[in-house]
């Protein structure tokens, strides 16, 4: 279905202004209907922290004592799902102008799996590592410990992929929600109620953990006992008894957008998808983005500094126990403490957006980036560390805000879907290139070199990296000033 046909339905089927060049132009939705998009924000990313960073790969290779290319594999696999079959999703959601249905079924193959993992986990594999207590023996009952393992990376894998599955369809709802000139603030409102997530999530699973709280310390025994009664698979403690807890807040905090979010857009009367042609519309996103000025530059751009950052967030906490000195296992904490700036710094820039675009406060966030990654590598103190990763974290939030925002303004809002499957697949892309060369440049050098040296050798990579994605987006056109001239 070519852009002026879905243009020419969307105006037939719903009576919403469509401009020439595809944006929808529709009156702000309901405020119940827009915070509820928003904290499907909040909700995916307790997943995020949660099992993808900080507890499963640790259950997986600290207590249970698999290797890190066991949990890089299913990693690996879950990004290959995720390049093979969201693409072909998108141009299917973007044909029907449906994205809720996608992102409820994702989600709750997301929560479904994660409890599945927390079950086999629990009766099949060794309850051991930290955190676990009142197991007598550290062998579990479960006949084939194997097939246990080959179960909990299934289902693993399978949570991954659908987690990372619903985010193309979910940022390709918010153009029905608000006119061009607000979707920086709601952007940054998704982006606020992410970080807090983010914080939320660590903290309400942590005493599944240990029996503690972050920073806080112990909780009354009398409370975790009572918890872990209530809540099933968490009844001897360890990071294996986070699991249920973050697939719960995940669905708990997705219901508002169950309830209560609805796609505005919907063909209808297409009884019928042409299969063959999603997969052929798949092959022709990348060659159709060259229609769309900047539009492919853009998500190359993205590929760079999404690079960068994951790179430096995955490995926040090494640097600072081995280049700085930190005290290990103060993990969670770290990550708690530097969230908390980053809530206030999406809602701040998400204003920012709304004021001078997206492409201007996105260039102004990379090159913040690239001046507080060399004041890290430069920094002669744990203080002064703590001052740059808090202000990293004020700016952590700027890029996510600005760029669903920026895409829009780039390609038509009636194909935003095709387009966000694919900066989804650079981030994916990203999330394996960008760990292979901090890891080539800190191995390589620490021999020669020192462990400091060598991982602030680490950072400059990453700092090298937002550079080019500054350069990278000088090239592309900044529609702004066309498509936000309502005050």
């Amino acid at each position: 279905m070519t852009s002026a046909t879905l243009i020419d339905a969307t105006r037939m089927t719903t009576g919403l202004d469509v401009t020439a060049s595809g944006d929808l132009d529709p009156q702000l939705a309901p405020f119940r209907e827009r915070l509820s998009w928003a904290l499907y924000d909040f909700a995916n990313t307790v997943f995020s922290m949660n099992i993808t960073t900080l507890y499963f790969s640790a259950w997986l290779v600290a207590d249970l004592g698999h290797s890190n290319t066991l949990y890089a594999s299913v990693n690996g696999i879950a990004s290959a799902l995720v390049v093979v079959a969201i693409p072909i999703f998108g141009a299917i959601s973007d044909a029907t102008q449906q994205r809720k249905p996608w992102v409820v079924g994702f989600t709750l193959i997301a929560c479904i799996a994660t409890i599945v993992v927390a079950a086999l986990g629990q009766f099949g594999l060794p309850l051991v590592g930290e955190g676990v207590t009142g197991v007598t023996s550290s062998s579990s009952g479960f006949a084939n410990q194997s097939l246990a393992l080959f179960g909990v990376l299934t289902a693993f894998t399978l949570a991954n992929y659908a987690y990372q599955g619903a985010q193309p369809f979910y940022n390709a709802m918010m153009p029905e929600l608000t006119p061009v000139d607000h979707r920086g603030r709601l952007s940054g409102m998704g982006a606020a109620l992410g970080y807090v997530g983010s914080i939320t999530g660590v903290i309400l699973t942590f005493p599944f953990f240990t029996g503690q709280m972050p920073i806080i310390g112990a909780v009354p025994e009398k409370v975790v006992s009572a918890l872990r009664s209530v809540v099933p698979f968490t009844t001897h403690g360890g990071r294996v008894s986070t699991f249920v807890p973050t697939a719960l807040l995940f669905l708990l905090f997705s219901i508002p957008l169950f309830l209560f979010c609805r796609d505005h857009n919907v063909v209808h009367g297409k009884k019928r998808i042409a299969w063959m042609d999603a997969f052929g519309d798949v092959r022709n996103t990348v060659r159709e983005a060259r229609r769309y000025p900047g539009t492919l530059r853009f998500i190359l751009t993205s590929f760079l500094y999404q690079d960068a950052m994951g790179t430096i967030i995955a490995n926040m906490a090494l640097y600072a126990i081995f280049a700085m000195g930190f005290v290990k296992g103060s993990e969670a904490t770290l990550f708690v403490i530097l969230t908390v700036p980053a809530v206030i710094g999406s809602y701040i820039i998400g204003r920012i957006v709304d004021r001078f675009g997206p492409k201007k406060t996105l260039s102004g966030v990379l090159g913040c980036w690239i001046v507080l990654l060399l004041a890290m590598i430069v920094a002669p103190s744990k203080s002064s560390f703590w001052i740059v990763g808090a202000l990293i974290g004020l700016i952590y939030g700027g890029v996510s805000t600005a760029e669903r925002p920026l895409l829009q303004s780039l390609v038509p809002d009636v194909e935003a879907g095709r387009f966000f499957s694919l900066m989804v697949l650079s981030s994916r892309a990203a999330a394996v290139v960008g760990p292979f060369i901090w890891a080539f440049a800190v191995d390589g050098l620490k021999p020669s070199m020192g462990t400091g040296i060598a991982y602030r050798a680490g950072v400059l990579t990453v700092a090298i990296g937002m550079a080019l994605a500054l350069w990278m987006l000088s090239g592309v056109p900044d529609n702004f000033s066309r498509t936000a001239s309502r005050k």
